[in-house]
Formats: structure tokens, C-alpha cells, sequence
């Protein structure tokens, strides 16, 4: 193990200091700045998904539910690596196990250039199921380490300061992929292609305009691990209240499974995590939908609307934080999805637009508040909690998929119905806060 100074895990304790406590400690910083430049980092492997789905459609002719497997192989990698890679944490320590995720997404990237080259769909699913497994390890790594580089009481703040920055990524990432993918990709003029070998011409056309985009992002993946190869972070050890009188953690791992609010708060990711995904994913398809003759460049502003109001929610709810209890604002910024929703689904003319593009305000917070509400007081179960909460993440290759054979089947406005179904499951998990918090079943 590191010879740093070491990070105590919070016991599970009644009392509650005040909430004007300070965000970390001082000797905290460095590492936490390091640590939020991941969140930075994954965005881009997540949002970029929500470009590829419109582009890879065209290159490939598929279908709204063949083209929302883009995001069924991403989050299904994040699903199967997360157990190993809260393994690898166990054994190698949080900053092997980063460096070792950031690896990972490189090769992932990477395999985009043979994927553009040869022309094949399941090898662009391939480079991001690989490149999701490695963005496991950031998550599994990551999220937990934020939530306890400074006081307990403060967790939720600091969880949601660190993810304004993925936020800002998330942001950013469509700006880019619309600049150097859909504006550079060739576009399908009615009548210009009137032979199968021009068509196959223009699909492998929208295929390469890939590979420059990844290549770079394969690269930054790599200067990234370079860095925190070289950095000190501090590791993290379980508190002494938390082990036997041999220093030994005590947990196994169906103990997590007995603290009954850890277990609502992985429903509650699945289902937010689903709905999330499943919006930006078809946001561009919704405004060509309910705008006819819109373009991919055009729609994608709309995109990058939804994602800015995603941004300045991030920021606006860590400092709403310091008044109103994560739990409360967690239920309140869940209602408004339900408004949005709803505007989308029975909604015409602008409605349905200006209901996506306003939804991405209230998805802001809901990630990482459900995050830290849920590891709060495990104790040694940390890294397994961890683990387990971004397996949850599975819901975002699971609800884009079935809003993709709504969409096949009726038209994608009324796919809208499953994140509307998805908001209330995460409202009954905000408001049992008090009532599944007593500590374990029994």
C-alpha cells in the first residue's frame, strides 16, 4: 500500500455536525482537484454516444432501436467491469486501479480506427463496451474517493462540485462531436445517390469521419494515466470502528444487501440512469420528429441546450445544497423532471423542445446526490457499494433500447413514456430518506 497519508472512511454514527462545515480539508485539494479531472475525463466517452447514435444511423441505415444499441454495448461495459473493477480497488489500491481504468479506455478508443476502416458495427460496439469497462473503473474509483476526502456531512456537496465538471464535459462534448463529426460528415442530398455503390460511397464516408476524434481522445486517455502514474494521491483505509480487534474489516458481500436505503438508492440509479441516457440519446430524433425537415446540425444545437441546462444545474444545486437537504432537493428537482416529461409525451408545436431541452436542469443533480445519499455510513462496504451502484448504470443500455422499439413501433414522442416512469421510482427513493435510514435491517 501507498506510503501517503491516509483517507479515514466515515463510520456510521447518529450525530450530524452542521451543514456549514467545509467542503474538504486543506490537505485534501490536490488530490481532489486531480481526481475531479476524471470526471471531466469520462464525460466525453458518455456524451460523445449521444453524436454517435444520429451519425452511425446514417452510415449504417439502422433502425432507432439498432442504433440505441450504441448505448446497450457502453453501459452494458460499465455493468459487467464494475465487480472486477471494485476488485482491482480492493487489491491494488484507488490509484492503480484509475490508472488502470484510463488504460483501458484508451485501447477502447482506439479500436475506433480499425472500426471506421473496415466498416463494421459491432466493432464500433466493441470499442465502447471496452472503453465503458475502463470508465467503470473511474466511476468505481472516483465517485466513492470524492465522497470522502473531507467531512461526512458534506459528502453530497462535494460529490455534486466534483460532477460539475463531468457536467461541463457533457456540455462541451457535443460542440465538439457536432464540429468534428456531424458538420464534416458528408450529408445524403434527395437524389444524389442513385446507385448502390454511391451509397455505399456515402456510408463509408460518415464512418471515417471517426477516426481523427478518437484518435485524439485515445491519446488524452493515455497523457491522463501518465499523470496520475506520477501524482500522490493519499489511499483510503476503513476507520477502526469498522473492524474486528485484529484490524481486520468485517464485511462480507451480502452484508451490504441488510442497509436498506444503499439498496432503494441502486433502484433509484438504475431508473434515473436510464431515463438520462434515454433522453440525450433521442433528443435529436425528438426535434426532427416534432420539427420535420430539421437537420442532424441543426437538432444537435438542442442537444447542447439540454446539456448546458444539465451544466448550470450542477453547479446552481451544490450551492442550493448548503440550505436545502440533498433529499429534498433530490425530490424536488425529480418532480420538475416529471413536468418536463409529461410536456414532451402530451405536448405539441414547441413543447416537447423546450420540455427536453429544460429537462436537462433537472437531471443535474439527481446522479450524484443518489450517489452519495446511498454509500453514506457503509463503512467498510464502500468500495463493494460503489461497485454495485455502477452496475446500476446498467439502466442506460436497458431504457434507451425500449424506448427505441416504442419509437420503432409509434414515433419517438411517445417513448417519452419510460423516463416519465423512471422519475417516479427516484421521487419514492428521495422521500424514504427518513424512513430507511435507521441503519441496517433488524
Amino acid at each position: 500500500m501507498p506510503t501517503n497519508p491516509h483517507v479515514v472512511v466515515p463510520s456510521r454514527s447518529g450525530a450530524k455536525p452542521p451543514t456549514t462545515a467545509p467542503v474538504t480539508e486543506q490537505r485534501y485539494l490536490l488530490p481532489l482537484a486531480l481526481v475531479t479531472g476524471l470526471f471531466f475525463l469520462w464525460a466525453i466517452g458518455v456524451n460523445l454516444n449521444d453524436i454517435l447514435i444520429p451519425h452511425l444511423k446514417a452510415a449504417f441505415g439502422l433502425t432507432d432501436f439498432r442504433s440505441s444499441l450504441i448505448q446497450t454495448a457502453f453501459f452494458g461495459g460499465y455493468f459487467l467491469a464494475a465487480l472486477p473493477a471494485g476488485w482491482v480497488m480492493e487489491k491494488l489500491g484507488y490509484k492503480r486501479g484509475i490508472v488502470a481504468g484510463l488504460l483501458i479506455c484508451a485501447i477502447g478508443a482506439l479500436l475506433f480506427i480499425p472500426a471506421a476502416s473496415v466498416r463494421v458495427y459491432g466493432l464500433f460496439l466493441f470499442g465502447l463496451f471496452v472503453m465503458a469497462c475502463g470508465q467503470s473503473f473511474l466511476e468505481v474509483a472516483a465517485n466513492p474517493y470524492v465522497t470522502i476526502l473531507g467531512p461526512p456531512e458534506s459528502a453530497e456537496r462535494r460529490l455534486n462540485i466534483a460532477q460539475s465538471f463531468n457536467a461541463v464535459g457533457a456540455f462541451i462534448t457535443p460542440i465538439l462531436g457536432s464540429r468534428f463529426i456531424l458538420a464534416r460528415a458528408p450529408h445524403l442530398v434527395s437524389g444524389s445517390v442513385t446507385t448502390p455503390a454511391q451509397l455505399l460511397s456515402f456510408r463509408a464516408a460518415e464512418a471515417r469521419t471517426v477516426e481523427l476524434p478518437y484518435l485524439g481522445i485515445t491519446l488524452i486517455f493515455l497523457a491522463v494515466a501518465v499523470l496520475i502514474t506520477f501524482s500522490k494521491l493519499p489511499e483510503v483505509r476503513v476507520a477502526p470502528s469498522e473492524c474486528d480487534g485484529s484490524g481486520e474489516e468485517r464485511k462480507n458481500f451480502w452484508g451490504i444487501l441488510e442497509y436498506r436505503f444503499f439498496v432503494t438508492g441502486v433502484v433509484a440509479l438504475f431508473f434515473y440512469v436510464g431515463a438520462q441516457i434515454g433522453v440525450a440519446s433521442f433528443v435529436i430524433r425528438l426535434v426532427e420528429h416534432v420539427t420535420p425537415g430539421t437537420s442532424d446540425v441543426v437538432a444537435a444545437n438542442y442537444l447542447k441546450l439540454h446539456l448546458f441546462g444539465f451544466m448550470l444545474g450542477r453547479f446552481a444545486g451544490s450551492a442550493i445544497m448548503k440550505r436545502i437537504p440533498p433529499s429534498n432537493l433530490l425530490a424536488g428537482f425529480a418532480g420538475g423532471s416529471v413536468m418536463c416529461a409529461a410536456m414532451i409525451l402530451f405536448g405539441s408545436g414547441a413543447f416537447p423542445v423546450w420540455g427536453i431541452v429544460v429537462l436537462g436542469f433537472f437531471h443535474s443533480i439527481m446522479f450524484p446526490t443518489i450517489f452519495a445519499l446511498s454509500l453514506k455510513g457503509l463503512g467498510p462496504y464502500t468500495k463493494i457499494g460503489s461497485s454495485l451502484l455502477v452496475m446500476a448504470i446498467i439502466g442506460g443500455a436497458i431504457c434507451p433500447a425500449i424506448m427505441g422499439l416504442i419509437s420503432d413501433a409509434t414515433n419517438i414522442q411517445r417513448a417519452f413514456a419510460v423516463p416519465l416512469a423512471c422519475y417516479f421510482v427516484v421521487i419514492y427513493f428521495a422521500l424514504s430518506k427518513n424512513r430507511l435510514t435507521g441503519g441496517v435491517v433488524g
